[in-house]
């Protein structure tokens, strides 16, 4: 099977039709993954100014990692599989999107830095957690995966604004009264 017929056989799926044809199940897993998300920036947001030390530089580094780190990867798991629910539902025009593309592009390269890190900095961190700031190399990682995860952020908002419904949404009047109105019976009266 080629791209094409894969893409088409992911949004023709069951879960991707019932996703794309609710009126409220794409927003509530967009706004799911933009938890997600932010909560992946934060964590790594703390981590990052620790490397350079601008913040909690009286507290060891590996104090912080073992408190965030497990959050930082529950959420990004947590954002990946809301990011393959958004995409399932229109993957055709995902996968051709610029912003998408890139954006997919710059997850790999964060992982590369934390790898880097990991393999260079990590292995010494027995000797410099205490100190304020990191040593050249986890510095330079911290600054790197700072501009990683900025431009992923303004990539996935792009994404949004750049794409279009591989067909019309649904034909409903939307009332936001409705959100808060019980569902009414056959007879039209609310339950």
């Amino acid at each position: 099977m080629d791209i094409t017929g894969f893409l088409a056989s992911l949004e023709s799926s069951s879960l991707a039709t019932g996703i794309r044809d609710s009126l409220y199940v794409f927003p509530l897993i967009e706004s799911l993954h933009v938890v997600g998300l932010t909560m992946v920036f934060g964590t790594m947001l703390i981590v990052d100014l620790r490397l350079l030390g601008i913040a909690s530089i009286r507290r060891p580094f590996t104090s912080i990692t073992s408190d965030i780190m497990k959050w930082t990867w529950a959420s990004f798991i947590w954002t990946a599989a809301t990011g393959v629910l958004m995409f399932v539902t229109n993957a055709n025009v995902y996968y051709h999107n610029f912003f998408f593309r890139t954006k997919i592009v710059l997850l790999a390269l964060a992982g590369i830095n934390v790898l880097i890190f990991e393999l260079t900095s990590g292995r010494t961190v027995h000797r410099w957690h205490k100190d304020a700031a990191a040593p050249l190399a986890g510095r330079t990682a911290a600054i790197l995966s700072l501009l990683l995860w900025i431009t992923i952020i303004v990539m996935g908002r792009w994404i949004g604004f750049t794409t279009s419904q591989s067909k019309a949404p649904l034909d409903r009047d939307i009332n936001l009264d409705d959100l808060f109105t019980p569902p009414a019976n056959e007879s039209g009266s609310p339950k």
